[in-house]
């Protein structure tokens, strides 16, 4: 086996896209091997839900250390999620024995990336998304509870057959169906229920013996890592207008999946890189800049007697009054 810097390269970018933005990993990386590193579509999803199998945990971990998610919510999704990854696996297999299957799988890809860049656009634009939350007593009543199980089958269905869905789809349903759940506390659910629903789908797949080992390490070199660099970055950059490129780029990958042709793919994935990546760099220089010691007067006055400094010291302090005989 060995490691495929380029993979490496590309799961650095998406562990960086999901640790900045908080985007579900699938619909970055199914599409990216896919679309670029040409693996077929059923080793592309079978490797991404065992990498995914791999990731989540350690995030999970962190959450439920900080007690944030809502165990009632997570065994609701789980008591859905975990059955319909297994009826996904499932359905994956007869696809894949299908003569056509390989190309009615990547438009399945195709259509569900392009249903997540609804539901995203929708959970960053509408204002019952996006108006503040403060904290409540959440409604767990046994019919919500109920319709989240549902929820989970429909995702679990979805990541079995796909890969993609099991972050971007549940934190919107999450939102609809529990208003008053705080970001943090969405974001640990969210991440907690995904571990059985991927560590069941993981198994399921590996036994289908489609799950490609180069691919999976060169893929996980670089997403931990990325994981990492992108919560960093995470605390001095909100990620909003990379939020918006990346939702115009996954959503061509898609319609390339669906087979659109070459140039309109081409033509929105230019357009975005120079229409939202523009204000990325121009937000980027500002921040360089912006971040240095301001131009001031040297010899300005400043409270106190001192001068202003040019080399960013600490301004000079006025001199000491002579001490008395």
């Amino acid at each position: 086996m060995t490691i495929d810097p380029l993979l490496t390269m590309g799961g650095v970018f998406a562990g960086t896209v999901v640790g900045l933005t908080g985007l579900g990993g699938a619909a970055i990386v199914t599409p990216m091997l896919l679309l670029l590193f040409n693996v077929p579509a059923p080793v592309a999803v079978s490797t991404d839900v065992v990498s995914a199998a791999l990731m989540k945990p350690v995030g999970a971990w962190v959450h439920l250390r900080q007690r944030t998610p809502y165990l009632k919510v997570v065994f609701a999704l789980s008591t859905g999620s975990v059955p319909g990854v297994l009826i996904g696996t499932w359905l994956f297999t007869k696809l894949i024995n299908n003569a056509d299957g390989e190309t009615l799988l990547q438009q399945m890809i195709g259509t569900v990336l392009l249903v997540a860049v609804v539901v995203t656009t929708l959970r960053l634009t509408l204002p019952r998304f996006k108006k503040a939350r403060t904290p409540g007593q959440l409604n767990l009543s046994k019919r919500r509870l109920i319709i989240t199980g549902f929820i989970g089958l429909f995702v679990g269905t979805l990541v079995g057959l796909t890969s993609v869905g099991s972050g971007t789809l549940i934190a919107a349903s999450l939102l609809l169906l529990f208003p008053a759940m705080l970001p943090s506390r969405l974001v640990g659910t969210d991440l907690v229920q995904a571990v059985p629903m991927l560590v069941v789908g993981a198994i399921a797949h590996a036994g289908l013996g489609d799950v490609d080992l180069t691919v999976l390490f060169s893929l996980l070199i670089g997403q931990i890592p990325g994981v990492w660099i992108g919560a960093k970055i995470s605390s001095k950059y909100n990620g909003n207008e990379l939020r918006w490129l990346l939702l115009v780029l996954v959503g061509s990958a898609g319609l390339a999946l669906l087979g659109a042709p070459a140039w309109i793919a081409t033509t929105l994935s230019i357009g975005g890189v120079v229409g939202l990546g523009t204000p990325i760099l121009m937000r980027a220089y500002h921040q360089r800049h912006t971040g240095r010691i301001a131009d001031v007067d040297p010899n300005m006055p400043m409270r106190g007697g001192g001068k202003a400094s040019q080399s960013g010291d600490p301004p000079e302090p006025p001199p000491k009054p002579p001490d008395p005989d």
